[in-house]
Parts: C-alpha cells; structure tokens; sequence
C-alpha cells in the first residue's frame, strides 16, 4: 500500500476544501447563537405584554362613549383577556360593543348589555383569545343619567404575534 497521492487527486482534494471556513467551529457557534436569539425573541414574546389597567370617565348616558382602544393599525396582538368594571354604575341597561375593522371597515363586531343592580360589578368582556392586527375598540352606554361623569374601569392583557 503506498502513501503517495498524486497530484490530481491532490488538486481535486483541495478545490473541495477551498470554500471551508477557517474556523468551522467558530462559525457553527455563531450560528447557533444567531438561532438561539431568535428562539428567545419568540419566546419572550409568549410572556405576553405587561398588564394595562385604567378608566374612563365620560357621560355614559347622553350616548355610546369609548372606554378603551386595544391594539394598533397593521399589529398582530392576541387580546387574552379584557375586563371591564361596572361598579360605580347605577343603570339597569349598560350595554358593552366592541369594534374592530372588518375588510377595512370598522364594524361591530359583539354587544352585550348588563344591568348594575343585578350583574356582578366585573364584567369579563374577552374571555378567551382574540387575534387582531388593528384596533379594538370598546364602548359603553347607560340607560340612567346618574352615570353620567362616572369612572369605568378596565383591565386587559396582550401578546404579540
């Protein structure tokens, strides 16, 4: 058996080896840094966005007002929960709608109508996910004028997409 290649088989050998790193270790761990970063952005993103708690105080009564806009133009989020507190409400009709833009038009899109003496004073208005890549748009209305320049709270939470 000898040891000798020759030469054209050397050239062959080295044409194959021309296009190697220098340092194959070192990029394979570049590499694998650059994946493991995008694997944390995605999955820091499942933790979802911090709480957002509020109010909003308008004359509920004279005509449907807004009590929170969710979300954003050209966004993906998931709204996974979004609660909205009727305590300081005296109406026997407090009707909740939400509006989202449906093929570019704002449309309702759920209504629903409570009672303040009867209800509980927590209202879980999305219970569940809702995907959107635009505005949610919450509004109230009341049946009594006594509720006219009182707070409504609400609380939500968002994830992105």
């Amino acid at each position: 058996m000898s040891l000798l290649i020759n030469f054209g088989d050397l050239s062959g050998i080295k044409a194959k080896t021309d296009n190697l790193p220098a340092d194959p270790a070192s990029q394979a761990l570049t590499a694998g840094a650059d994946q493991a970063s995008g694997i944390k952005t995605q999955t820091d993103k499942l933790a979802g966005a911090a709480p957002v708690t509020g109010s909003a105080t308008q004359n509920w009564q004279t005509a449907e007002a807004d009590v929170v806009s969710i979300g954003a133009a050209a966004t993906k989020n998931k709204v996974h929960d979004l609660s909205l507190s009727i305590s300081n409400l005296v109406g026997t009709v407090i009707t909740i709608r939400l509006y989202k833009k449906v093929n570019g038009v704002e449309r309702k899109v759920y209504e629903q109508s409570f009672n303040a003496a009867t209800d509980p004073p927590g209202l879980p208005i999305i219970n569940g996910t809702w995907a959107t890549h635009n505005v949610i748009r919450i509004s109230l209305q009341s049946n009594n004028a006594a509720d006219n320049g009182q707070a409504v709270d609400y609380d939500y939470l968002m994830e992105a997409m």
